[in-house]
């Protein structure tokens, strides 16, 4: 027995990175998943077909509003159930306030912010008819701090906290969590593209001196997706090495 036998998640942006190490834990542990991304990788579909579950891939703007409800709707034709929605796709453009263009600053808050609007507005009719469902919303430890030269990435990623936390309100009396996770220095594509002096100056800054990886991301949105967190709603769980207490 899995911790999600019988549900299905859908997963925005998780062609790689942290969204396809989440698919793959979800997959793991029993749930069909359904996920998105720009350009969907056939090899992130088949690895999570390997663990013997259903698994479909589409391709889908997460910024746009028609493209997520069009997606929610192929989704629901195509497994029957949402019960997961994890709001993971995100980009940056990161440069300082006096230099930042506004086509920098619409574009990180259109697809890290909006992208999650659009979703959870077309999910939480299919999650208010089930009685349930749990929402995740991929924010960051700059969401919560900020970050010089991230002032679009940081308010995007706060916007995201407030967004869950009012939806756990709003949607708590029909069975309907959402929480926050948010990663602080994880190993990634992103990270990796960083100088190595950088790299080491922002371990130093981790008590565990170590930066996470994605599956110590995906465990905790594990947490938040099974019934372990049934009692867990409006919260934000940093996974940050303590870099942020």
């Amino acid at each position: 027995m899995g911790l999600l036998d019988g549900k299905t998640a859908l997963i925005t942006g998780a062609s790689r990175g942290i969204g396809k190490a989440i698919a793959l834990r979800y997959a793991a542990e029993g749930a069909d998943i359904a996920f998105t991304d720009l350009v969907v990788s056939q090899e992130t579909v088949d690895e999570i077909a390997a663990l013997g579950v259903k698994v479909k891939a589409y391709q889908s703007d997460a910024s746009s509003f028609d493209d997520a409800h069009c997606t929610v709707s192929r989704v629901m034709e195509d497994f029957g159930r949402i019960d997961i929605l994890v709001n993971n796709a995100g980009i940056t453009r990161d440069t300082l306030m006096l230099r930042m263009e506004e086509s920098q600053w619409d574009a990180v808050l259109n697809v890290n912010l909006k992208s999650a609007f659009n979703f959870i507005h077309a999910v939480t009719p299919v999650m208010a008819r089930q009685r349930g469902g749990s929402i995740i919303n991929m924010s960051s430890v700059v969401g919560e701090a900020g970050n010089a030269g991230q002032c679009n990435y940081s308010a995007s990623k706060a916007g995201l906290i407030g967004l869950a936390k009012s939806i756990a309100k709003e949607m708590g009396p029909r069975g309907i969590r959402a929480n926050c996770i948010a990663p602080g220095f994880i190993i990634s594509d992103m990270t990796a593209a960083m100088p190595e002096d950088v790299r080491a100056a922002w371990i130093k800054t981790i008590p565990l001196r170590r930066g996470g990886t994605v599956e110590d991301v995906a465990n905790v949105a594990l947490f938040l997706a099974s019934d372990l967190s049934s009692y867990v709603s409006g919260q934000v769980i940093n996974v940050c090495g303590g870099m942020a207490c």
